[in-house]
């Protein structure tokens, strides 16, 4: 059987955790961000858990 390729875009936006978990960021904080309250700029920082009906999907994505 000839090996799975990763979907290298999907590679670089989503990362899988030591324990497992796939961890993206929060859309919306690359630009436009003048108009943006600082309470929304700051909601939109750090890292999530991807949600769990998408995380089967980005899983055969990253080939695992």
């Amino acid at each position: 059987m000839p090996k799975n390729k990763t979907h290298s875009g999907t590679a670089k936006r989503v990362k899988l955790s030591a324990t497992g978990k796939l961890l993206r960021q929060r859309a919306g904080k690359r630009h436009l961000l003048e108009k943006k309250s600082s309470r929304i700029t700051r909601r939109l920082t750090g890292v999530v858990e991807v949600a769990s009906p998408d995380a089967s999907r980005i899983r055969k994505l990253l080939g695992r």
